[in-house]
This record gives structure tokens, C-alpha cells and sequence, in this order.
């Protein structure tokens, strides 16, 4: 059990009912949800209280980038749904990230801060697209410089960017890594994946996984799976 909690599952669902149905199969003790822009657009705070009310720890992945006056009125909305984790872009720059964390400061319980970098679905090429002409580690590790600086408490990241990136912060800064798949899943849109083990070895603290547990025929059982994996690291 020494892995509890560093497992997320994405409710990546279009409605209320098959989110329930996964989260019937699932045990808060074993791992914490993440309900994204889909999901929440399509039930509101109601789903996030009832997965409080099946004793589940919700990460809403919302991912908040806007003026900050905007986003700091988000924030504080959502650190009044009484979730254990929130995210915001670190692309919209420090005065944002400090708005968004002078909201959550604000929580009777303050919900965790934390900043995503770069998109997994996202490549040099897309970068240059956008008009970032820095290496893609750069930018990564620029933006993640950021949010330390404006007292987040971790990034969003690729479990690949781990590499270049654990040595530069402090060991409680927290590195939530999505894009996790089993050896023998499909990538599907994400490109720079990476399995429970070899993220938690890179120095993961959080699996973000989704379709391999949500498209799986058994995802108890295949939640057992990677909580084996990971108690190898």
C-alpha cells in the first residue's frame, strides 16, 4: 500500500452515469479522481459532491488561463467545492499564478496549486506552431521555474521531462504526470507517455491514468496492475 494516492484516475466520460458506474468499481483508499472540462461541463458541482460523498479526493482538471482577475474569481469558485487539487496554465504568466493562489489561500482547506507546462499532446513541431521557438525542455522547465516562483505547490509535466527537470526543485514540489500507459496500451493523442513504473522511477508524484484504467474491461483489476507495477520502483 505504499503507493496509495500517488494513483489518479481520469473520469474521462461525457456524463454522469458511466462516471459513476467506473467509480463504483474503484476504492478512495486505492487512488484519488480527476474530473476534467467534459465531465464537469456536463454535471456541474453536483458530480464533485458525490464523489466527496464516496469518500474520493477530486483533482479538477479545469486548467484556468485567463485574464487574472478572471481566473482568481475561478480559483476561489473552485476551492469552495472543497476539492484536493487545482490547476491552472503557468503560460498565463505570474501575475495570473499569483492571483490563482491568493484565491485558493483564501479556502477554509485550501486546495492544492498546481501549473501545467506543456501539453502531452504537444511536440516541437506544435510548439513552433504557436510561435515558441526555445527546445521544448526549455520551455518546459521555464514555465515550470515560474510556478515555483509564484509559490505553486507543482506542475503538470510529462513523466519524460522528469528527466531534465527533478534535480532543479525542492523534493516537496510535486510533479503531476499525466500521459501514463501500460506497455502494451495505444498512445492514442498523447505522445510523450510513459509507464507507472518508469514515471515513478523518474520521480512522479502523482499518475494521472486514464483510458487504461476507464476502457478497461476489468479496471479494478487492472488498478491492482499498476499498483503492482509500481511498488517495483
Amino acid at each position: 500500500m505504499a503507493a496509495a494516492h500517488k494513483v489518479i484516475v481520469a473520469l474521462d466520460y461525457a456524463n454522469l452515469a458511466d462516471a459513476k458506474s467506473l467509480v463504483s468499481q474503484l476504492k478512495p483508499e486505492y487512488c484519488n479522481l480527476k474530473v476534467g472540462k467534459e465531465l464537469f461541463t456536463a454535471t456541474g458541482p453536483a458530480l464533485i459532491d458525490y464523489l466527496h460523498s464516496k469518500n474520493f479526493k477530486v483533482f479538477l482538471d479545469l486548467k484556468f488561463h485567463d485574464i487574472p482577475s478572471t481566473v482568481k474569481k475561478a480559483c476561489e469558485a473552485a476551492s469552495q467545492l472543497g476539492v484536493w487539487m487545482i490547476n491552472v496554465h503557468a503560460s498565463g504568466g505570474a501575475i495570473m499564478l499569483e492571483a490563482a493562489l491568493e484565491a485558493v489561500s483564501k479556502a477554509k482547506q485550501p486546495p492544492l496549486l498546481i501549473a501545467v507546462t506543456v501539453l502531452t499532446s504537444m511536440d516541437q513541431k506544435t510548439l513552433e506552431e504557436i510561435g515558441v521557438t526555445r527546445n521544448l525542455e526549455d520551455q518546459v522547465l521555464r514555465l515550470a521555474k515560474l510556478a515555483e516562483k509564484s509559490r505553486l505547490n507543482g506542475i503538470v509535466c510529462s513523466a519524460r521531462d522528469l528527466v531534465f527537470l527533478r534535480n532543479h526543485f525542492n523534493p516537496s514540489f510535486l510533479f503531476v504526470t499525466p500521459g501514463i500507459r501500460m506497455t502494451e496500451d495505444a498512445t492514442n493523442d498523447q505522445i510523450r507517455t510513459m509507464t507507472p513504473f518508469e514515471a515513478m522511477k523518474s520521480g512522479s508524484s502523482h499518475l494521472v491514468i486514464g483510458r487504461p484504467i476507464t476502457q478497461s474491461k476489468d479496471p479494478s483489476k487492472t488498478l491492482e496492475k499498476i499498483f503492482l507495477e509500481i511498488n517495483q520502483s
